[in-house]
């Protein structure tokens, strides 16, 4: 009888101890909230809306620029002089300039046929063009394949360089700059550069040369990128939609204002003259293409953007092979800006606007602030006024201006339109990585120069597109999942249950959405999202 009674209080007390420390945590949190939550809280929300204006002014400015180059129609051939190259009878070839094309290549297997037979079919007199390949790999296997096409290519009269090292220092910008020492880069004028998935059409070279060789103030004529591969799947389309407006708008805006643009690192044509002024490749950051854009810039040198020239490459299909990149997209710049801000203020070549567009537009805003209030604002502080509803965020700074940079944002790829929710989700989850990188790369912590070469997959692509048989998902805890994504949409899936029971800010749909989104990449699985029409 004892033992009955016993077990009959049992849940009473259980039940007794759970309403205790109900109780505890209520009456910590109270003691807490006014006096430390809720000011914080305000300051950060502050703080994000400032970040916000500052975003929303760039992006209005960048779309009132762009509707202005539409309605005037001020092509880079009305701004620079432009003529097509023209024979010489007396001259013959020694007309035309001398022209370097650099293949830098790591591991390529799958892609490395298509880049040097694309290279190698640039229309361009036979005895003006170098074609260099400049292969790091570590496969024995893959070096001996990239040495046979060189040879292959060799023998049909193509003149072309296979070029190794016995280390990988530098990475690429270490390729590029041991590619410039060779001899016979001393005899070129120009130099065109192309990563390994970039296939560019046979007139590219008759469509940017001349702009160098007419134009002595420019250095640098950057191509637009042109993905083969974007209707592959659900995050290829949000990435295209992302670079489309970096190409259409960022790029665009840059050139034609004559501030500042980035090379993009491949599809451009340098001035080598323009490239040894501004001191050649460096590596000391991840993204070294954009540190010798910079550089030249400060001597000077003028860039032009051809938004019409678009030359075929290959986005990441795969979440980590994208990831990688972010992180080394994200990190690099922040970790230059860190390099180079003193630099550019010291500066006496160029003038107040141009120092002024580079250091506050296209690094503080673009590369530094858009990242961290993405991820902070969206992720963290508006799903937390749903806990403290003493804290209200205005609704211009919730709603309008979120929206109107959201529809900017949307105007490099109107096909893609319908899928804005996604997109929508899919960059706030990515900002995360972003954010970290952004951070890493401002307080040059451990990985700001990891590099690791994304994974393309060339003609795998087709076959791959062909056969779509059903592929059983892999899950390996080391690589797959993520903490720290699945820790924040735990905190957002919670703010969005407490916002239907107590909230009143009636952003539960969206914190699940949201919520749901940073499950589906904390557990790795978006690239197996299905292809869109």
């Amino acid at each position: 009888m004892e033992r009955l009674t016993k077990t009959a209080i049992l849940p009473d007390t259980f039940q007794g101890a759970r309403d205790d420390i109900s109780m505890q945590i209520g009456l910590i949190w109270g003691q807490i909230k006014a006096p430390l939550i809720v000011p914080l809280l305000q300051v950060a929300v502050l703080l994000c809306l400032v970040m916000s204006l500052m975003l929303f002014i760039e992006r209005v400015y960048m779309g009132m620029v762009i509707v202005l180059l539409k309605l005037f129609g001020r092509k880079p051939e009305k701004r620079y002089k432009w003529e097509a190259m023209k024979d010489d009878v007396e001259l013959g070839n020694s007309a035309y300039p001398m022209v370097l094309v650099q293949i830098p290549m790591y591991n390529e297997r799958e892609v490395y046929q298509l880049s040097i037979g694309a290279a190698c079919g640039l229309s361009w007199p036979s005895d003006r063009i170098i074609i260099q390949v400049l292969d790091d790999s570590t496969d024995p296997t893959i070096k001996d394949l990239v040495e046979l096409e060189c040879q292959r290519w060799a023998s049909k009269g193509i003149n072309i360089k296979y070029e190794i090292r016995d280390n990988r220092n530098g990475y690429k910008a270490g390729a590029l700059k041991e590619g410039m020492k060779r001899s016979y880069v001393k005899h070129c004028d120009y130099v065109a550069i192309f990563d390994a998935d970039f296939q560019p059409e046979p007139d590219f070279l008759w469509r940017t040369i001349p702009f160098l060789v007419h134009n002595p103030e420019l250095a640098l004529v950057q191509a637009r990128w042109k993905f083969v591969n974007s209707d592959e799947c659900l995050m290829t389309r949000m990435q295209e939609m992302s670079l489309d407006y970096h190409f259409t708008v960022e790029q665009e805006v840059g050139s034609s204002t004559y501030a500042f643009f980035g090379f993009n690192g491949t599809a451009g044509v340098w001035r080598i003259a323009a490239l040894n002024e501004a001191g050649g490749w460096k590596d000391r950051t991840t993204v070294e293409d954009m540190d010798l854009a910079v550089r030249a810039s400060l001597k000077g040198w003028k860039f032009v953007y051809l938004g019409s020239l678009q030359v075929k490459n290959e986005l990441p299909s795969t979440f980590k092979a994208y990831r990688y990149q972010q992180h080394r997209w994200s990190c690099g710049p922040a970790n230059l800006f860190r390099k180079m801000v003193m630099e550019i203020v010291r500066n006496k070549k160029v003038t107040l606007w141009k120092k002024l567009h580079v250091i506050y537009s296209f690094f503080f805003v673009r590369k530094v602030i858009a990242h961290i209030n993405t991820f902070i604002f969206y992720c963290i502080v508006l799903p937390a006024t749903v806990v403290v509803p003493e804290v209200v965020v205005p609704k211009w700074g919730a709603v309008y201006i979120p929206s109107i940079i959201t529809l900017l944002n949307a105007v490099g790829t109107p096909r893609s339109l319908h899928l804005m929710v996604f997109w929508i989700l899919f960059e706030n989850v990515m900002s995360l990585h972003r954010t970290k990188a952004t951070i890493i790369g401002l307080l040059e912590a451990s990985r700001v120069n990891e590099w690791i070469v994304t994974e393309k997959l060339g003609e795998a692509l087709k076959g791959k597109a062909a056969s779509k048989t059903p592929k059983k998902p892999r899950f390996r805890i080391g690589e797959r999942l993520h903490l720290l994504e699945i820790g924040v949409g735990a905190y957002l899936f919670f703010c969005g249950c407490y916002d239907i029971f107590f909230g009143k800010n009636h952003f539960f749909i969206f914190l699940y959405m949201q919520a749901i989104a940073f499950f589906i990449m904390g557990f790795g699985y978006v690239g197996t999202f299905v292809p869109n029409s």
